[in-house]
């Protein structure tokens, strides 16, 4: 489409062009074919991939695919709207055009489709939308006139593919004032003839790219919002695991504290009893010496000629027999007694009161023996 003509582009600008065959079939494949440019440009059309075959919306996804892996800065895309289809004249050709519309690998892209597609890469872009002529047709003499997407006018006559090939080899020449633009371009006999810069200057950079950018930023937002959620709900479910990890072990050291406490208790409650113990022993051990412990054996022991120290006694018998005047012995001689007469047997006579004992226990050798006196009373 980009000849060599002085008026498009220079000589100069025409040995860096290079013309390579490919198959629209593989991004990858295109990419290696496309090489090192910097720039691109493809036409969706009838008549664009050979004489009897047209490159489609898909094709030139591809192409554009191909350009955003080979790092290309920026891609024109001319868009022909004409319904124009070229002809060998052939009566096949119709029924052909029919099988392969019905049998086609997928359906056509639309326009907005394509766009959508166009936008979700990081190539710069210019969408030209256009019906193409041949170069000796009329309207090749009218001036180009370039307006926004979606505008409407009465004198949208065709343009020739050379007038076209010039708008993009100026268009590559300032990408800056065609980047992400959508445009309509056609002829006007009546239209003032304006240089490229100043055609696209006036028209308004195309809002899919950064509406694409908005909702892929609130997409990826709302995915870490759902990711932080998750992460709060899960560190939530941790943390009550936590607590109930803490709540049982509180518990447990609750119990184990108690059991201490008891412990204790009872350690000090057999300690304290262990310390009575071993202070009676103590004042068991202290008051207790070999000499005196020998004297009191001495005196508890006694020997058999020895008057015994416990004697029991009565106190008036004691007292009445002091207070009895001496007698002289009598000697009697021996009588033999006589039978016992028979007698009605008596009744026993009721016994006096019993004597009573008082007994008197104190401890010796610090309580290791214990020394009992009992005293009769008798009358």
């Amino acid at each position: 489409m980009i000849s060599s003509r002085p008026q498009i582009i220079s000589n100069e600008e025409s040995k860096r062009l290079n013309a390579v065959e490919s198959s629209f079939q593989d991004a990858e494949s295109i990419a290696k074919a496309i090489g090192n440019a910097s720039k691109v440009v493809v036409t969706i059309g009838p008549g664009e991939n050979g004489p009897t075959a047209e490159v489609t919306p898909l094709d030139a996804l591809q192409v554009i695919q191909a350009a955003d892996l080979a790092g290309v800065g920026h891609v024109a895309i001319i868009y022909d709207e004409s319904p124009f289809v070229s002809s060998t004249y052939n009566v096949i050709d119709g029924i052909s055009t029919f099988f392969n519309n019905l049998f086609s690998r997928s359906q056509p892209l639309t326009v907005t489709e394509f766009l959508q597609k166009v936008v979700e890469t990081d190539v710069s872009y210019t969408l030209i939308r256009t019906n193409l002529t041949e170069d000796f047709s009329p309207e090749s003499s009218y001036n180009v006139v370039v307006s926004a997407e979606g505008s409407v006018s009465s004198n949208d006559y065709k343009v020739a593919t050379s007038q076209i090939a010039s708008l993009v080899a100026n268009v590559f020449s300032n990408t800056a004032v065609a980047e992400n633009k959508v445009v309509k371009v056609f002829t006007d006999p009546g239209a003032p003839s304006k240089p490229a810069v100043e055609l696209f200057s006036a028209i308004p950079k195309d809002g899919r790219r950064e509406a694409y950018a908005e909702a892929l930023a609130k997409a990826k937002a709302e995915e870490e919002a759902l990711k932080a959620t998750e992460k709060a709900r899960e560190a939530a479910e941790a943390a009550k695991k936590l607590e109930q990890e803490v709540k049982k072990l509180s518990e447990q050291e609750t119990r184990a504290a108690t059991l201490a406490d008891e412990a204790k208790e009872k350690a000090e409650a057999a300690g304290a009893s262990v310390e009575v113990f071993l202070s009676k022993a103590k004042d068991l051990g202290s008051g207790l010496s070999w000499e005196k412990f020998s004297s009191q054996l001495a005196i508890s022991v006694q020997k058999p000629t020895e008057k015994p120290k416990v004697q029991i006694a009565t106190v008036r018998g004691q007292a009445k027999a002091r207070s009895l005047q001496p007698k002289k012995a009598v000697v009697k001689l021996p009588t033999f007694p006589r039978p016992p007469a028979f007698k009605p047997k008596e009744e026993p006579k009721p016994k006096g009161k019993q004597p009573e004992s008082k007994a008197e226990v104190r401890k010796v050798f610090g309580g290791l023996f214990k020394q009992e006196t009992i005293y009769i009373d008798d009358d």
